[in-house]
C-alpha cells in the first residue's frame, strides 16, 4: 500500500474541485466573488479603478481609506461595506491596515490574490458598462412582448 504525503493529498483534493457539485467549496467562493459589492470594491481598489473604465492595461492596487471607499461606492450601506471588506480580508483578497492616529486611520489594499481576481472582474465590469444599453433594450422588448 502506497502512502501519500500531505502535499499529494492537498494536490489531489484541489484537482477534485468541481463547482458543479453541491458539496464543492468553490461554490461558496463563487457566491462570494459574484456579489456586486465585491466587484465594485475590487474595482475601486485597483489602480485603474472606477475613474477610467476604458483602461485595458493592467494595474496594481491603490490604498483607500474606509471613508473614501464609502464615498466611491454609491448606495452601499456602512454595514454592507464593512461586511464585504471583512469577507475580502478573510479570503486574503484585501489587506486592512490600521494606523494609530487620532482618530484611527483604517485603509485597504488589494493583495496579490485580490489583484489576480480583479483582473478577471475588470472585464466583466467593462462588459456591463459597454453593453448596458443593449440589455435595457432587450428587457424593454421582452417586457412589451409579454
Amino acid at each position: 500500500m502506497a502512502t501519500t504525503t500531505a502535499a499529494q493529498k492537498k494536490a489531489d483534493a484541489k484537482a477534485e474541485y468541481d463547482a458543479f457539485l453541491a458539496t464543492c467549496p468553490s461554490q461558496k467562493l463563487l457566491d462570494r466573488i459574484s456579489d456586486k459589492w465585491v466587484t465594485l470594491v475590487l474595482s475601486a481598489l485597483a489602480n485603474n479603478g472606477w475613474h477610467d473604465p476604458g483602461d485595458a492595461c493592467g494595474g496594481g492596487s491603490r490604498v483607500m481609506r474606509y471613508s473614501e471607499l464609502s464615498r466611491t461606492l454609491a448606495g452601499v450601506s456602512q454595514k454592507m461595506l464593512t461586511q464585504t471588506l471583512r469577507n475580502l480580508e478573510r479570503d486574503g483578497l484585501v489587506t486592512r491596515t490600521v494606523t494609530p492616529t487620532v482618530p484611527v486611520t483604517v485603509s485597504y489594499e488589494l493583495t496579490e490574490l485580490g489583484l489576480s481576481l480583479q483582473q478577471m472582474i475588470r472585464g466583466l465590469k467593462r462588459w456591463a458598462e459597454v453593453h448596458m444599453d443593449d440589455v435595457v433594450a432587450n428587457r424593454e422588448s421582452y417586457d412589451h412582448a409579454k
